[in-house]
């Protein structure tokens, strides 16, 4: 029984689908989130983000608590009601490749878009005939609602690719809930000390 289970989820993996198809944008322009969540969520995700809920909201963020295992997915209800579906579509597989990543890989950078992001990119694209990116193709339009800023005086102003900036829709500034925040902590004591230690050093050689 569990032979035929994994074959025909391999067969249902393996088939090709073009989920951007024109036609769609005419016979189901506004689709339910809900629905295509649980949909994409089976056909490629392995059915591994049934714990995680996707709502819409006035922002667009991923949410994940290690200790509960709660994740939570919102959509820019904003950016995304007046735009056309596949714009949607797109966005909300780029969501959950980042809660499955977040979930189910050490990397916990709820941003990130390395190797492991992009290894599922191209996996979903090659078989979904979607084109998400590591950007949205309104990513210009997302920062814009980004007013908030704040930037590192540090090192990590000089170090690609946000250059020490953090942008955020809503007044929050970074903290130790961020998940970065610790790492961004031993990057800048690290720094720190190896300064200290070269301006140390032609004290120590007079």
């Amino acid at each position: 029984m569990a032979t035929k289970v994994a074959a025909t989820a391999r067969l249902r993996y393996e088939q090709k689908y073009d989920l951007l198809s024109p036609e769609y944008e005419v016979l189901d322009p506004n689709p339910d989130l809900h629905t295509l969540f649980a949909e994409y969520n089976t056909l490629f995700f392995y059915g591994k983000l049934a714990g995680c809920e996707v709502k819409w909201s006035n922002r667009m963020t991923l949410c994940f608590q290690p200790r509960s295992g709660f994740c939570s997915i919102r959509l820019s209800e904003p950016l995304l009601k007046l735009r056309p579906r596949g714009d949607m579509i797109n966005t909300l597989l780029h969501e959950m490749i980042h809660a499955y990543v977040f979930v189910f890989s050490p990397v916990k950078d709820h941003d990130d878009h390395g190797a492991v992001f992009q290894s599922h990119m191209h996996r979903i694209n090659q078989v979904a005939g979607t084109k998400i990116t590591v950007f949205h193709t309104f990513h210009d339009e997302v920062d814009s609602y980004r007013q908030h800023w704040w930037k590192c005086d540090g090192p990590c102003q000089r170090a690609p690719p946000y250059y020490g900036v953090v942008k955020r829709a809503m007044n929050r500034p970074p903290a130790p809930t961020d998940n970065w925040w610790e790492d961004h902590q031993r990057k800048l004591t690290v720094n720190l000390k190896r300064n200290n230690l070269m301006s140390e050093r032609p004290n120590q050689e007079l």
